[in-house]
């Protein structure tokens, strides 16, 4: 197994589904943005030598970085963090639905649909929205 594989879980649990259900239980928007909070606390911490601009994310304002690695099964691992609490709860969210996946899933999965479903599109601000953009747009372009 490699060292991203082996590095979290998310994508495994929680997953898409996972995400979903708690997004739901929820109510409003404050209790949603506090499960955020809570999901960032899910990443572990990022070693030093993968904090550096080879990995870092562009179009973000906060600082964020992503490695990611293809495993001999062919899905996709992703290690990702960030120093801003809720941009790791959303790092969380997109990691729950393309984690631990082959290169298809990750390119066909709907994340405007997921997004949308779960409300953040109308709650986040637009540099958060573009934020979650890039991270979503790094992956996909590391697995292409």
């Amino acid at each position: 197994m490699s060292d991203l594989a082996s590095y979290t879980r998310i994508g495994l649990e929680p997953n898409a589904d996972t995400i979903r259900q708690q997004f739901v239980a929820a109510h409003g928007w404050e209790n949603q943005y506090r499960l955020i909070i809570q999901l960032g606390k899910l990443l572990p911490t990022l070693p030093t030598e993968w904090q550096q601009e080879e990995f870092r994310l562009k179009g973000c304002e906060s600082q964020a970085w992503l490695k990611g690695e293809k495993s001999g099964d062919g899905c996709w691992h992703f290690a990702c963090n960030s120093d801003a609490r809720i941009v790791r709860g959303l790092i969380v969210i997109v990691l729950a639905a393309l984690n631990h996946q082959n290169s298809e899933m990750i390119q066909a999965f709907d994340m405007e649909a997921y997004f949308t479903e779960l409300g953040l599109e109308k709650h986040l601000s637009p540099s958060r929205g573009n934020g979650l953009r890039a991270i979503v747009l790094a992956i996909r372009d590391q697995v292409a």
